[in-house]
């Protein structure tokens, strides 16, 4: 078999798709690449040629007390984000995968429906709501925001780690004596770890860069994309550069954490 796939191999078709690939990955991150390497630019107006290397937009972002603040309010608020999404979507994932009941197809499309809506229309619709319980322009008013749109990632990665569990384990479980909630720590958990912690790291990632919702909601409790927006509002500053990279590399690193730890082998799948 292995020598049949040698043969079919076309090197030039893999040299095709090869460049294709970079191409691709050079046009979406280009637009990144290209404020990483101004916000060490001297110069204050990205332009060519450049001028020295300098941490001066970075110290300027460290020495601003609203970065600081913006920043506070975006930690805070992914990390509870984060948690209440990812045990939500887990509730949601192991339900889907546990019962079956009438209209489970409407319950799965009504629970991964709100990625799906236009975040301008979504953030309207979470004003008003959150304004006639008199919740809106505080931070929670953004973490409830932030878990209507994050849950369902979390309950698409557990679900599909739940789907990769033979179904078979739970009932032996149950037939050797374990009670529900014993199956549940000792067999769905540790299957599904490697899931959970990924969906804890993207929906944090989620809540860390969403802009449009956190801005119709988080009144004087901006987080730090929102503060970004004051920064363009007023003038073009390359604090922005410093602050985008921040931001791309916190992102990057948690979406990278998490797919690590999918692509990983979750201790139950060792056993198997």
């Amino acid at each position: 078999m292995n020598e049949r796939n040698e043969l079919n191999r076309n090197p030039l078709i893999e040299a095709g798709l090869k460049f294709y690939v970079l191409l691709a990955y050079l046009f979406v991150f280009a637009p990144i690449l290209a404020s990483f390497v101004f916000s060490f630019n001297s110069d204050r107006f990205p332009s060519i040629p450049l001028g020295h290397f300098s941490t001066e937009w970075y110290r300027a972002v460290a020495s601003d007390p609203l970065v600081w603040e913006g920043l506070r309010n975006t930690l805070g608020i992914g990390l509870a984000v984060g948690v209440i999404s990812t045990a939500l979507g887990f509730g949601a994932a192991y339900t889907d995968y546990r019962y079956h009941f009438f209209g489970k197809q409407v319950y799965l499309a009504l629970a991964l429906l709100p990625p799906t809506i236009p975040v301008v229309i979504m953030g309207l619709a979470m004003l008003a709501f959150l304004s006639r319980i008199d919740l809106s322009g505080n931070a929670l008013s953004v973490i409830i925001a932030h878990v209507v749109i994050c849950s369902p990632f979390a309950m698409a990665v557990i679900r599909l780690r739940l789907s990769q569990m033979d179904p078979s384990l739970e009932p032996a479980a149950w037939n050797l004596g374990a009670s529900e909630w014993a199956t549940m720590r000792h067999v769905i958990v540790p299957f599904t770890r490697p899931a959970i912690l990924g969906a804890l790291f993207v929906t944090m990632a989620v809540s860390f860069d969403e802009f449009a919702i956190a801005w119709f909601v988080s009144g004087l409790n901006e987080t730090l994309p929102v503060k970004v927006l004051g920064f363009l509002q007023g003038q073009v500053s390359p604090r922005i550069n410093a602050i985008g990279t921040f931001v791309f590399v916190t992102s990057m690193t948690l979406v990278i954490l998490a797919q690590l730890l999918l692509s990983g082998r979750g201790p139950a799948t060792d056993k198997e």
